[in-house]
């Protein structure tokens, strides 16, 4: 018996894939012996010598939501007219079940969002009522998703919401030095440099302290957050939920051929901190304050006005629809995908990739013996291909019995297909017992959990804009994060010393013009050279490729990661991957895989190929550049500080941003500890 087929099916109706098979396919030979799942094809004229029987056996299943089918031959020998038959079979499938990429239905907005929803989302509904807040969590998931898609369906014609005047009349009331909009990853940097002098307000959209999403770091890591001052060694302690001793890495392989099947990849130190987001935000929020900073919550940006001298918001305060303005130096954009402010700046480019991601913290309800709270899931697929997206779990435990489960896809940019939160959604709630055993009715819900996390190609440090003049983006506004595991959170965090200072000396010196703004970013030349290995991640709209292939390419990378020292997997994913390291990973990568550059040229295209060429000229000209200054630049800096900055502070910004550029992401030992030098940013006084 010899599988010749397998196809994913994209529909959720499998019984009218099955009745389609059994009454309406007509295979041009033999004959149709039909069976509950599917249909066997036997030859009429079968030889009485045939050791097995001359026929085919067509069927179907479902998992993931999704209809998969398989054709096998029992015989040794190729059936009559075996080829045409699979190819007719294979495009009246496609023909009468094509992709579809349905829009969440207009609501009223006087109206129950679950009325409205409920015929559509069913069981997104149902588990949204079980949740606190789950109206008011709905109605936001609803609202990400619709800025989400006027933004990928008009990137030509963004929303307008920047202005510049030349001149500009100078307010002196409410006047700030930063101004943030977005109270997530804003206030962690806001805070920050409230702390440092500088007077704050902070801009919320939501009740502050709401998030969509909780987060997860390593210890490494978050210890930034101690050596900047921001948190004293008590507080980080007091806000580490868990701390789990292992995480796994696992991709789905039963299709797989045996040198694509891969073992589990273990990252102990892969975030496997779970922190308690929401006392953190509080910690933020008070240190804020105590600095002299204001929180304006539950109110919402509508447009900024720039001139030489400031920047004036217009913003509505949603309680009341009050409009209000309010003055600056700088405004920091910390929104996320849902910043008009991104795709103004960058037109057609915003974003390149997404990953829309789904999930919940569940407070209790899983059977004893289900999951050990000692461990989590970094990355984990428990099926091929799914209508058009490689679906991938993460799982990470939380305090006593608390378990945050995501499910999410990487996903190209399309104004047809821009990728949906409701979909994915009305997915958790199904296929989650397939992931891990669970009766969903026993679970207690806590919250959702849910966004849209961008990711940039980016060919160089400069093609994506982050500034304008007094305007500059973090987190996920600026998308430069990597395009594995982390998102803005994790960048922001990694190069908030790097960001701070930077901002800081921009401050401190008055350098808020685009050229020098723009230099004050997160970008890694090892981070934009691996975006390659998230495109291979992502099926292309309208396109149908082997089910199994995208967990074959995870599986070929990974199951090389596991073969290797446990820091060489750490690094890779921690951004800190040298060049030697990425090259000798990817030359045995090819050997495993030989079809491996083909199957990524099928899926990125020529046009991606040809800009990473650029991106990996990039990455070497910058590895030869570190490897140049990387000893005596920064003392040449540290003895240079005193007169040149002073003198020249332009230069110095730019000389500051390159050392940060050559020293970040350099790989480090097993159980090294990233340290960052407290005394590195200085206090400024107002």
């Amino acid at each position: 018996m010899k599988e010749i087929l397998y196809l994913e099916i994209p529909t959720t109706d499998s019984g009218a894939v099955r009745s389609w098979l059994q009454v309406d396919f007509a295979p041009g030979y033999g004959e149709k012996l039909l069976t509950a799942d599917g249909f066997r094809l036997i030859n009429p004229v079968v030889s009485n010598t045939e050791s097995l029987p001359d026929e085919l056996s067509v069927f179907v299943w479902s998992v993931q939501r999704t209809t998969y089918l398989k054709v096998f031959r029992w015989a040794d020998r190729p059936f009559a007219n075996e080829g045409s038959i699979l190819q007719r079979l294979t495009t009246g499938i496609r023909s009468r079940f094509p992709h579809q990429y349905p829009e969440p239905p207009r609501i009223d907005a006087q109206k129950s969002i679950f009325a409205e929803l409920e015929p559509y989302y069913p069981l997104t509904v149902k588990y949204f009522q079980k949740m606190p807040n789950g109206e008011y969590d709905l109605k936001r998931a609803y609202w990400w998703e619709q800025r989400w898609r006027e933004g990928v369906k008009n990137p030509q014609q963004p929303r307008q919401v920047l202005f510049f005047e030349e001149t500009q009349q100078q307010t002196t009331e409410n006047s700030y030095d930063l101004i943030y909009i977005g109270g997530a990853l804003g206030s962690i940097h806001a805070a920050v440099m409230a702390k440092l002098g500088y007077k704050v307000l902070l801009v919320e959209r939501l009740p502050f302290g709401r998030m969509n999403r909780e987060w997860n770091i390593s210890r490494d890591e978050i210890q930034t957050l101690v050596n900047l001052g921001l948190l004293t060694t008590a507080e980080l302690e007091s806000i580490i939920a868990r701390e789990y001793k292992d995480g796994f890495n696992k991709f789905f392989d039963a299709n797989n051929p045996t040198q694509l099947k891969a073992p589990i990849l273990h990252t102990p130190t892969v975030l496997n901190i779970a922190l308690d987001s929401d006392k953190l935000l509080r910690i933020c929020g008070e240190k804020l304050k105590a600095a002299g900073g204001d929180i304006w919550d539950e109110t919402e940006f509508i447009r900024a006005d720039i001139s030489n001298t400031q920047v004036t918001l217009t913003v509505k305060r949603l309680s009341t629809g009050d409009e209000q303005q309010v003055s600056g130096r700088l405004l920091v954009d910390a929104m996320g995908t849902a910043s008009p402010i991104a795709w103004q700046l960058n037109g057609g480019r915003a974003f390149d990739s997404v990953c829309p991601t789904v999930g919940a913290v569940i407070d209790k309800g899983f059977a004893p013996g289900v999951w050990d709270a000692q461990y989590g899931d970094v990355l984990y697929s428990h099926g091929d291909i799914s209508r058009g997206r490689q679906l991938i779990w993460e799982l990470f435990p939380g305090v006593e019995e608390e378990l945050t489960i995501y499910l999410f896809h990487y996903h190209e940019v399309n104004v047809k297909n821009p990728g949906s939160l409701l979909e994915m959604y009305e997915d958790f709630f199904t296929i989650l017992p397939e992931y891990r055993r669970c009766d969903m009715d026993k679970l207690v819900w806590k919250k959702p959990t849910f966004g849209y996390i961008p990711g940039h190609f980016s060919v160089s440090g400069s093609d994506r804009t982050i500034a304008f003049d007094r305007l500059i983006a973090i987190g996920d506004a600026a998308s430069l994060q990597s395009p594995l595991v982390f998102t803005g959170f994790g960048s922001l965090v990694r190069n908030l010393e790097r960001l701070t200072t930077l901002l800081n000396t921009a401050l401190k010196h008055d350098l808020l013009s685009f050229r020098h703004l723009n230099k004050i970013r997160a970008y890694q030349s090892n981070v934009s050279v691996t975006w390659l290995f998230s495109k291979g991640m992502m099926v292309p709209t309208g396109k149908f490729i082997p089910p199994q292939r995208v967990n074959a390419m995870l599986n070929t990378f990974f199951g090389l990661l596991a073969d290797e020292p446990p820091e060489v997997a750490d690094n890779f994913i921690k951004d800190r991957c040298d060049w030697l390291t990425f090259n000798r990973l990817a030359l045995k990568a090819a050997r495993k895989n030989p079809a491996l550059l083909i199957w990524i040229w099928q899926m990125a295209g020529f046009k991606d190929l040809v800009r990473w060429l650029s991106n990996y000229v990039n990455f070497t000209s910058h590895a030869l550049v570190s490897a140049f200054l990387g000893k005596w630049f920064p003392l040449c800096l540290k003895w240079s500080q005193a007169w040149l900055e002073p003198r020249y502070p332009g230069l110095w910004l730019n000389l500051l941003a390159t050392n940060y550029a050559i020293s970040t992401g350099k790989p480090r030992l097993r159980h090294q500890v990233v340290t960052v030098n407290p005394k590195a940013i200085t206090q400024t006084s107002h």
